[in-house]
């Protein structure tokens, strides 16, 4: 959703014919290192020796647990092209700890309502939790123990404050372009509530009563009539979705 599983320490690299390894005792010295100061009230980090398997690193956090032994972690590392540099592993597992799941207390104080491919086809939309944390924006999974009362309430939080989140609008001729430069996939959060996109466009000069939007997860929002709407996904090279405004309330959730 946001990246790899290691952030920003690995773009550029993905193309490398052969990436340089990162080795397990440079990323052992790291973790040691750095994995304390990450560790909080909440969440629990630490670097298990096993004889046999060799160390592994565990997260606890909540009702969360991740055990990953550093050797294929440090594979992973390799595989995503990060720098293998005392800071470009200190960097890349930083992000990694960033991009660990979502507990549903997490969800519940910070989660924000957007909308995302449902499907690895990207041929549907649904709204989903998610949580940033850094550059990253985590999606939420509901825990087994999270029945239908948690559920309303993470969600009904998370649509709450979408609509708040306050997104850059930009007027291009007949199409309103709505932006989150921090978090792009957070330009969608505003379509949580339509009826405030419309004001604003209307109060810049747009009228869209009808308003139509074009919605490829990770790129501005646009906003425009239908028949702009239909002629700018024809022109578009990505994967996108044009929905009536009236539909959004309407998509599932993820």
């Amino acid at each position: 959703m946001s990246g790899g599983p290691f952030g920003r320490s690995s773009l550029g690299l993905l193309h490398r014919p052969r990436p340089e390894p990162v080795d397990v005792e440079d990323l052992r010295d790291a973790a040691d290192a750095l994995l304390p100061g990450l560790a909080g009230a909440a969440l629990r980090i630490a670097v298990v020796d096993r004889v046999a398997e060799g160390p592994l690193v565990v997260l606890e956090e909540d009702e969360r647990c991740l055990r990953v032994h550093l050797a294929d972690l440090a594979a992973d590392m390799t595989d995503a092209g990060v720098r293998p540099t005392r800071a470009g592993i200190a960097a890349a597992l930083a992000a990694w700890v960033d991009r660990r799941p979502v507990t549903d207390a997490a969800a519940s104080a910070t989660g924000v309502a957007v909308l995302d491919w449902t499907d690895a086809g990207e041929t549907a939309l649904g709204w989903r939790v998610v949580v940033r944390r850094g550059d990253a924006l985590v999606p939420w999974t509901p825990s087994p123990a999270a029945g239908p009362l948690t559920l309303h309430g993470v969600r009904s939080a998370a649509v709450d404050r979408g609509a708040r989140l306050e997104v850059e609008l930009r007027i291009e001729g007949p199409v309103g372009l709505w932006s989150y430069a921090a978090a792009p996939l957070l330009a969608t959060a505003g379509l949580v509530a339509p009826e405030r996109l419309i004001a604003r466009l209307g109060a810049a000069g747009l009228d869209l009563a009808e308003m139509s939007v074009i919605v490829t997860p990770g790129r501005p929002v646009a906003c425009a009539g239908a028949a702009v709407a239909a002629r700018l996904a024809g022109e578009t090279g990505e994967a996108c979705a044009i929905l009536p405004w009236r539909r959004l309330a309407d998509l599932p959730w993820n």
